[in-house]
């Protein structure tokens, strides 16, 4: 198996768990697709598990995030715990850098004590059942909701607050090079980056914001195309950061590079990342708008 194989069977393992999260029931999203009741243990879906704790509707995204863990047993929860605890800091923050500090390593360890509700809900749901092995080893979507009062005192207590106030909107404008030409641009309406729009849509998550893909109106406005990129980023504005970029497979790293450029409030920001699947390297470019709109710093490699 080629590198290239083994990177784009990682992305497609993203996109997977992102479309099971949009189609399961656990954050009780409106027009989700919920498995059918009232059917036996062997030949049936299964039906989300009850909320462990007092889960609201109106908890905000931004203290909310989930992992995929095996079973619903304790063999994975603290891990998805910690791994949960670790994002909701970084989006009710707005600085990608905690994710990384060594400072919330003992924290993270114990971040049921910041839990406010948690649920489970299984992504083979559609699959029948065969024996009792199968429900112990099936991988779910473990969703956290954490007590949003207990997260902002964390923060406090690491020098750090939370991010209020309105966030923007992140808008990529990539050229991608790929193992096979022709290069293209990523849009909404190009089948050819289908796998890297739903990539995208993972890390914005991830991070807590919003974006748009753009569409072919937008970059005929802009004047983008692959045989026509512009040196300069279309100019962005309190609502919408337009990030411009390129995304270039690497044969020798092996892994995508990634170049990015933004002007936010009049200063021009870049910043890179090398050797890496699209996804890390979606998730580089996003935390770098994330740092900079929040007013947390500037891209480094510290906040990748």
């Amino acid at each position: 198996m080629t590198w290239h194989r083994v990177f784009c069977t990682v992305c497609a393992g993203a996109i997977l768990f992102a479309a099971a999260g949009l189609a399961g029931a656990a954050d009780g999203a409106p027009g989700s697709a919920r498995p059918a009741s009232g059917s036996n243990y062997l030949d049936s879906r299964l039906l989300p598990t009850e909320p462990q704790g007092s889960c609201t509707s109106k908890a905000s995204p931004i203290y909310r995030a989930y992992e995929i863990v095996t079973g619903t047993d304790m063999r994975q929860r603290p891990w998805g715990f910690a791994q949960t605890f670790r994002e909701v800091l970084v989006k009710a923050s707005g600085d990608p850098r905690l994710k990384h500090d060594p400072r919330i390593e003992r924290l993270a360890a114990e971040a049921a004590r910041y839990v406010a509700c948690f649920r489970y809900a299984d992504l083979m749901a559609d699959a029948p059942l065969h024996d009792e092995q199968g429900t112990y080893d099936r991988p779910h979507r473990l969703t956290v909701y954490f007590d949003a009062a207990k997260i902002d005192a964390v923060l406090a207590s690491l020098g750090d607050r939370p991010w209020r106030g309105a966030r923007p909107i992140v808008v990529p404008v990539v050229l991608v090079h790929g193992p096979k030409p022709p290069p293209y641009v990523l849009s909404a309406e190009d089948p050819t980056g289908a796998e890297q729009r739903g990539s995208f849509a993972v890390a914005a998550g991830q991070f807590g914001l919003r974006y748009r893909i753009p569409g072919e109106a937008d970059l005929a406005r802009w004047g983008v195309s692959a045989a026509h990129f512009p040196a300069v980023p279309p100019p962005s504005s309190a609502a919408e950061a337009i990030v411009a970029g390129t995304l270039d497979w690497s044969e020798t790293l092996p892994g995508w590079i990634g170049k990015w450029q933004m002007r936010w409030h009049g200063v021009d920001h870049n910043w890179s990342v090398s050797g890496v699947n699209y996804d890390a390297a979606f998730r580089d470019m996003i935390g770098g708008v994330e740092l900079i709109a929040s007013g947390n710093g500037a891209p480094g490699p510290a906040a990748r």
